[in-house]
Formats: structure tokens, sequence, C-alpha cells
């Protein structure tokens, strides 16, 4: 089962205003080819990960609340949704538009993103494709080569490094996925080391006997 996993980043989040969208805010919410410090490990997006995500259904929220009501919503992403998605060479940007009348949350978040006070953009996935090197060990790097899902983005009060994606949850929960994580991929790289080794050796062993078999029927 793909689980599910939060991102940050500081990047440019601008409120604006003109008459066919009104009142919106605009940022990216994924960044690819970036090295990022998840704290155990160092993860890379790869800018092909989103090339089969699901992207049918996205709410806009804050600080990922899943219990408050949508900022906006993209739905197929189509033209006619409050918020759009557009994946483009260097991540995905999107652009929210914002009901600042009637909603005091949106009109809120417009002040704070418009005043500076809120620059960083975060998003929840699911990693359904990934790979892994071990070649420093204090150091490993996962690249996420395909992401399954796209379940919402947000504006996020504190992402914890100025340039780079985190665990946009608290410290403890962090840390301890990125264990989990971490430790499946080196269980499994263990157990892909101990196949080879063992198929180099039953190969080994298969030439020695066909080079028997070669001087005895010399």
């Amino acid at each position: 089962m793909e689980k599910k996993i939060t991102r940050s980043f500081t990047f440019d989040v601008n409120a604006q205003n003109n008459e066919k969208y009104g009142d919106y805010v605009e940022g990216r919410a994924i960044v690819f080819e970036k090295p990022t410090d998840i704290g155990l490990f160092t993860e890379v997006i790869d800018k092909n990960a989103l090339s089969k995500t699901d992207l049918k259904d996205v709410r806009f929220l804050i600080n990922h609340n899943t219990e408050m009501i949508p900022l906006a919503r993209s739905r197929n992403n189509n033209e006619n949704s409050t918020m759009q998605l557009t994946v483009g060479e260097e991540g995905m940007d999107i652009r929210a538009n914002l009901d600042t009348e009637n909603n005091a949350e949106a009109r809120a978040l417009y002040s704070a993103v418009k005043r500076g006070d809120i620059s960083g953009m975060s998003f929840m996935m699911t990693v359904r494709g990934e790979e892994w090197d071990f070649s420093d060990e204090e150091r490993p790097l996962r690249r996420i080569t395909d992401v399954g899902r796209i379940y919402e983005v947000s504006s996020v009060t504190y992402p914890a490094y100025e340039s780079t994606s985190i665990e946009a949850r608290g410290d403890e929960e962090a840390l301890e996925n990125a264990k989990s994580v971490l430790e499946s991929a080196k269980a499994e790289a263990e157990a892909k080391a101990e196949r080879d080794a063992d198929l180099n050796e039953l190969t080994s062993l298969l030439n020695e006997l066909e080079a028997n078999d070669d001087n005895q029927g010399n």
C-alpha cells in the first residue's frame, strides 16, 4: 500500500488580482531535481516523476489541514476548476482562485501571502517508484521516479529548510517516517546483494563443473 507523505518548499508564492481570476495565489508546489535534506537521507524528485501521476482531484489547503473547507480545488485540472496545476520542466506550479469576499480563511491567507508572511508551498503525495544509492553510507540518496497521486497542496507557515523540501509534519513523526523508509530500502538492497552473491556463486560452480567435464572429455 502506498503511504501518503508530505514535502514542502520555500518558493515564491504570490498574491495577485485581475478581472479574469479575481484574488488568487500562485507558486511552485513541487520542485524537480533539487537535493532535499530529509534528515537521514537526501531526496530528489525526478523531472519525470509526474508523467503518470493521478491529478484528478487535488485540494488547496493551509498547513495540510484536511479538516478545513478547501480554499480551492482542481477536478481533472479543467478550466472550470478553482485551482489550476501546470507541470513544467522545473516542477509543478499552481494557481488557486480565492473567494476572499465570502471566505474569511481565504481572505486571511491572501493577505498573509501578499504581505510575505507566508512563503512556503507543500504537497501530499504517494510514491509509486523510487531508486536508492547507498554509495554514501552516511547520506544515502533517494530518487523519487514515480509519484502515484497528489492529494492536496498547501500554503505552509513553517517550512523547516529555506530552499529544500522537508517532511511537513511534526519532527518526531517526520523522523519515524524517514527511518521507516530508509530501513525498508536498506533491507531490500541487502536482500538483493545476497541474491546476487548467491547467483554469482552458483554461476562460478556451474562454470567449474563445465570446465571439469570438458577436461574429462579430452
